[in-house]
């Protein structure tokens, strides 16, 4: 899998690792240009491109097809390609999964829900995300906390799909922080600062 690695700022040994997955038809480029924003200099960051071209965008990528008459084609796969590059980190990068925090924004937050739920990671964050049909079950006895953060008038995934997130995580017993913003579907900086504040938390 092709990804983007940041060391941290400081040239200290990391004090924990942050994976973000780009949305649908995003790269991960462009994940990575929110880094100044997270304010998170001790952490090193990994940003990964999913394995599809998008099919309307030369740059774009995709974790699985999102278009009607293929609806989730490739998910299967790009799970496990997931799991198994996470698994493989604390070998390349020295952090355990135990101080790895997945996050993902939109198509990449469904993903960071469906394999974040039954790996042994610090916590996930889903920004302006999903669950897939039939995901949201947790298989292993401790769960890592979770962050939903969503827009109100998010034009592409609506407020109520973070709602039922919230709602299918927490009836299993999961920790589940969530806020709403004044915004559509987008990252903005008050919604990075609330990851950051989740990240102390989370790791410390």
């Amino acid at each position: 899998m092709q990804f983007i690695t940041v060391p941290p700022a400081t040239s200290q040994p990391p004090a924990g690792l942050i994976v973000t997955l780009h949305g649908w038809g995003a790269n991960a480029q462009d994940v990575a240009s929110l880094l100044p924003f997270f304010n998170l200099p001790d952490y090193q960051f990994m940003f990964p491109n999913a394995p599809y071209p998008h099919p309307h965008s030369p740059v774009g990528r995709a974790w699985y097809d999102l278009r009607t008459e293929n609806m989730y084609q490739g998910l299967a796969e790009s799970r496990q390609l997931l799991v198994d590059w996470l698994q493989s980190l604390e070998t390349s990068t020295g952090v355990p999964l135990s101080r790895t925090i997945l996050s993902g924004f939109s198509q990449g937050g469904a993903m960071t829900l469906d394999v974040g739920l039954n790996l042994p990671l610090a916590g996930l964050v889903v920004m302006s995300g999903y669950l897939h049909p039939g995901a949201g079950t947790v298989t292993q006895s401790s769960i890592a906390p979770i962050l939903i953060t969503h827009g109100r008038y998010d034009e592409v995934v609506p407020l109520q799909a973070a709602l039922k997130a919230r709602e299918t995580v927490e009836s299993q017993g999961v920790a589940v922080e969530y806020h709403e913003f004044d915004m559509g579907h987008e990252i903005q900086p008050q919604m990075l600062e609330v990851v950051r504040n989740f990240v102390g938390n989370a790791i410390n």
